[in-house]
């Protein structure tokens, strides 16, 4: 069965992906040079995230979704299993964002020139005047009211645990007085780990959790990481 599903994702899953890929780029790109962004850089998105899933036979499910509010702008936190996180995410937390994702993603093919016409926030640590240029753009995203993503271990496990948690995207819901919504990412290490070329059917689990408020005078940035870690783990 593992020969036929192969087979199947070489001739008939890739080609319709690579061909969904590029039409969801070119919508982005000119739905966000119109200045429609905020639009066309997430719900085509959704529904090309779910293509990626359906031809996959992942099934994704989601809990807690009542814990947020779609008028709310947040600081979403997740576990990085595998790279289906993303299209699980993309395609059903059901509550607009804008990623912020590593800078070696801007080098796709399409997918780089569409996340960044439609305001994703590359990550670049290079230098100093770098890591400012990434926390600025996400600053002019959060001012506008809109939610982010981020995945604070900052690379995908290799075994399937959480890594630790770097502070960034912490430091940013302190500064803009947004909760923090951990979200558990629980069966994407098995649809794809980071060391696999191609996925294989499963089941993927996203539990969102209630938001955390962050510290009032934000000295406390390591109870409110640990926190959310604990929550992540809590679902795993």
């Amino acid at each position: 069965m593992l020969i036929i599903y192969r087979i199947y994702q070489i001739f008939i899953m890739c080609p319709i992906i690579v061909v969904v890929t590029i039409i969801t780029a070119l919508l982005t790109v000119g739905g966000s040079a119109l200045g429609f962004g905020r639009w066309w850089g997430y719900y085509p998105e959704t529904l090309w995230a779910r293509i990626f899933c359906w031809l996959a036979f992942v099934k994704v499910t989601v809990t807690g979704r009542e814990n947020i509010d779609r008028d709310t702008s947040y600081v979403f936190v997740a576990n990085h299993q595998g790279a289906y996180d993303i299209f699980s995410l993309f395609g059903y937390l059901g509550h607009n964002f804008r990623w912020m994702m590593k800078q070696s993603l801007r080098k796709i093919p399409f997918v780089g020139w569409a996340c960044s016409r439609a305001g994703q926030i590359f990550v670049d640590n290079s230098s100093v005047a770098a890591t400012r240029h990434t926390m600025e753009a996400a600053e002019r995203q959060l001012r506008g009211g809109m939610s982010l993503v981020v995945f604070p271990e900052g690379a995908r496990t290799w075994d399937g645990k959480m890594r630790a948690f770097k502070k960034g995207a912490f430091r940013l819901a302190v500064e803009f007085n947004y909760p923090v919504v951990p979200v558990t990412i629980d069966g994407a290490f098995h649809v794809m780990p980071r060391f696999k070329p191609l996925p294989r059917p499963g089941h993927i689990h996203l539990t969102i959790h209630k938001p955390i408020l962050p510290p009032a005078d934000g000295h406390d940035l390591p109870s409110l990481m640990e926190q959310s870690r604990a929550a992540i783990a809590s679902s795993l």
